[in-house]
């Protein structure tokens, strides 16, 4: 068994002992979660780099 595979029946053994009721709150955690660890585009990225440089809101 990989690591992976054994994070990932950790993580569903957690979600499976859970009340239904509490579902909705991880299901917001979890989408929370994946959005700020994920790269925005690099066009977005540029932009707000470009933003943050004429406001001089920089740092060495």
């Amino acid at each position: 068994m990989t690591t992976t595979t054994a994070y990932r029946e950790q993580v569903l053994h957690e979600i499976n002992t859970l009340p239904e009721e509490y579902l909705p709150y991880l299901l917001q955690l979890v989408q929370t979660f994946r959005e700020s660890i994920s790269l925005k585009p690099a066009n977005e990225s540029l932009h707000q780099g470009w933003h943050e440089a004429q406001i001089n809101h920089v740092t060495p």
